[in-house]
């Protein structure tokens, strides 16, 4: 490859890093399997500890993704606790709490819901269990054996971000929805999902609706002082 291809290729990627958002708002129109192929042969070149390649992707659509819908709104509305497979915070606190409160401020204001409009506010949160409406859910999971395995965390992670950026390479849109599998149980149910593999994450996906204002926000993220420290450098 040349020098001039390698920086267009640089510069290509750049891009689809810098522009990419978390699409909320989707398309009714169905996603082919064959582009869903296309974005997965991608993301699995992600990196992994050893080259284990500890993920699994669950494409799921249709009637399977309508039950998931219903099943998840069906128990958060009746009162029913968290039923996730991994360990969750007990809640942020600080500077992440700050973050999690700005992007839900900057959510709100596109989409016009006002502090005290508590309907609203409970339909937005309903939104992340329903898959935000999107045509197609991938619910990403890793053997069993690896539950306690953070360095597989760690790899699953990796793999779920090159998921994204592929599925906009592609012209997709997406976001990683830790909502959609709060019932896991329900999740795991229509989803087909093996016993011997435990439900991480799963990540909405499909044709951006574009006049869904939500779907122009882009979170701030903090400046290099803040995130970064540099040792021997002149």
């Amino acid at each position: 490859m040349s020098s001039k291809s390698l920086h267009s290729g640089n510069q290509e990627h750049a891009a689809i890093v810098n522009e990419r958002r978390s699409i909320r708002g989707y398309k009714k129109q169905p996603v082919p399997k064959a582009l869903i192929e296309e974005i997965l042969e991608i993301a699995k070149r992600a990196p992994s500890s050893m080259n284990t390649q500890p993920w699994h992707f669950h494409v799921v659509t249709g009637d399977p993704l309508e039950k998931i819908r219903e099943g998840n709104t069906e128990r958060m509305m009746a009162g029913a606790g968290i039923d996730r497979e991994i360990k969750l915070s007990h809640g942020y606190e600080g500077v992440h709490r700050d973050r999690q409160v700005e992007i839900a401020v900057q959510l709100f204001e596109a989409m016009g819901i006002e502090r005290d409009d508590k309907a609203r506010r409970q339909d937005w949160v309903m939104r992340g269990f329903r898959q935000f409406d999107a045509p197609v859910s991938i619910v990403i999971t890793i053997d069993k054996a690896l539950e306690h395995d953070t360095v597989a965390h760690f790899d699953c992670g990796a793999a779920t971000y090159g998921l994204v950026l592929a599925a906009w390479s592609k012209g997709l849109g997406s976001v990683i929805n830790g909502q959609g599998i709060m019932q896991s149980s329900v999740v795991r149910e229509y989803a087909n999902i093996p016993e011997d593999q435990v439900i991480m994450t799963c990540v909405a996906m499909g044709f951006p609706d574009e006049e869904f204002v939500a779907n122009h926000v882009q979170s701030h993220r903090a400046q290099n002082d803040t995130a970064a420290a540099f040792i021997g450098f002149d």
